[in-house]
């Protein structure tokens, strides 16, 4: 029985194909690290004019008046796009606008090179399942870009030849992760929120500063899980030291990281990359074992709201899973969900502790808040006190005392307020 194949085609062939799609067609993308650029760029060359989806666009996309940026979490490709269509949506929720009010008429995807007469997805699965899906449903065409430096992972990624329409070939370097050193204030606050992790726990994972920094407290645990949007090399940095469960799949929806990390999870069993609606919902995260999300923002006030997406008003990102993980976690037997960020936002010269934000807020009602400052408890304590915590534990002393003022104007302040 002869084993069904991928059309594989040349660019000239790829060019005709892409030259006959309808007029202004919804594209959706691999956004992330994997994003397929020679695809992107040939149909930019071909299609006048067409609406781009694409989760947390890396810059290098195209980019002209013609062409609409789409997407519900803004990456730095997109931002300050003066085409930027930003369309509000949890990442979880975000697979139904395929199905419901964004319907896909093409689909461009990077894949690792066929193993046993299927492709994969590789470090980018997210929410491509769906759009692929979508796409079949409605007669639409499934690009691949076939990129011999994108690993295999096994999971939901896993494409057969009716998934895909045409195949091009075209290698070309993932994108990496940068690596920042965490300065002072962020070891502090990753050993604060290190401690607070229990042997056994499952860990949300995500990149950047903080999280580096929580790594070397949990050097010494022992039995942790991973049920991640995604992760990155920190994955790694935990299993040398023996602080994973060895038996226990390592899950997420994307992978962001170094070339070691994607040479790590090439066709590693142990790793699953899963669609988001399996990663990022909420009752699935709140099914693991102490799950311990841990989020930052860039604004939280004395309610307790956490502003992750804006600045002055212009949208900076988008949820994310942030609201995803914070309910599933908080629904965890045993589960936390942290907020952590420094107390003061060097950039902006401004405390990232307010009175009330003025934003759209990104999440709420989290475990605790982690500061460099120190720990404020927030959930189970009732407003005053949940005020009084992040006044005096997580907000940085240069503005406490004109928190307690603001405070007392929402009625968040009571007699328990310290003397001077």
């Amino acid at each position: 029985m002869t084993r069904p194949t991928v059309r594989t085609v040349s660019e000239t062939e790829l060019g005709a194909v892409l030259a006959a799609l309808p007029p202004d067609p919804r594209v959706v993308a691999s956004g992330n690290g994997a994003a397929p650029r020679v695809l992107l760029d040939l149909l930019d060359r071909h299609v006048p004019a067409y609406r781009l989806f694409m989760l947390n666009a890396h810059p290098g996309i195209p980019r002209r008046p013609e062409v609409v940026h789409e997407t519900p979490f803004v990456g730095p490709g997109m931002r300050r796009s003066p085409t930027l269509a930003y369309v509000p949506a949890r990442l979880s929720l975000v697979p139904r606008l395929f199905a419901t009010t964004m319907p896909p008429d093409v689909v461009c995807v990077t894949v690792a090179p066929s193993h046993d007469g299927r492709f994969s997805l590789g470090t980018e699965v997210n929410v491509i399942p769906a759009a692929i899906e979508a796409c079949r449903a409605r007669g639409g065409l499934v690009v691949a870009q076939v990129n011999r430096e994108m690993p295999w992972t096994y999971g939901d990624g896993v494409l057969g030849p009716a998934d895909i329409d045409v195949a091009y070939e075209a290698g070309m370097r993932l994108d990496e992760a940068t690596v920042v050193a965490p300065d002072d204030a962020a070891r502090r606050i990753g050993e604060l929120v290190a401690a607070r992790v229990q042997d056994g726990a499952t860990l949300q994972l995500g990149i950047g500063m903080v999280p580096d920094a929580t790594l070397p407290g949990l050097g010494q645990r022992r039995g942790l899980g991973v049920w991640s949007e995604m992760f990155s090399d920190g994955v790694l940095t935990l299993d040398e030291s023996g602080a994973l469960d060895p038996q226990a799949a390592l899950t997420a929806s994307f992978l962001f990281g170094s070339r070691r990390l994607y040479a790590w999870v090439d066709r590693n069993p142990r790793v699953q990359v899963l669609r988001t609606e399996t990663t990022n919902s909420p009752a699935r995260i709140a099914a693991n074992r102490a799950m311990t999300s841990i989020n930052t923002a860039l604004q939280v006030d004395l309610f307790g709201q956490a502003n992750a997406s804006r600045i002055a008003a212009r949208i900076h990102s988008g949820f994310g899973g942030q609201t995803d993980f914070t309910v599933g976690a908080l629904h965890s037997r045993d589960g936390q969900a942290l907020m952590a960020l420094r107390s003061w936002h060097p950039k902006a010269d401004v405390s990232t502790i307010v009175a009330l934000i003025d934003e759209p807020v990104t999440s709420f009602q989290h475990t605790a808040v982690i500061t460099e400052q120190g720990v404020a408890e927030v959930f189970g304590h009732d407003e005053r006190a949940q005020a009084r915590h992040l006044i005096e534990r997580a907000a940085h002393p240069r503005v406490r005392e004109e928190l307690w003022e603001e405070a007392l104007a929402l009625g968040l302040s009571g007699t328990d307020r310290p003397v001077p």
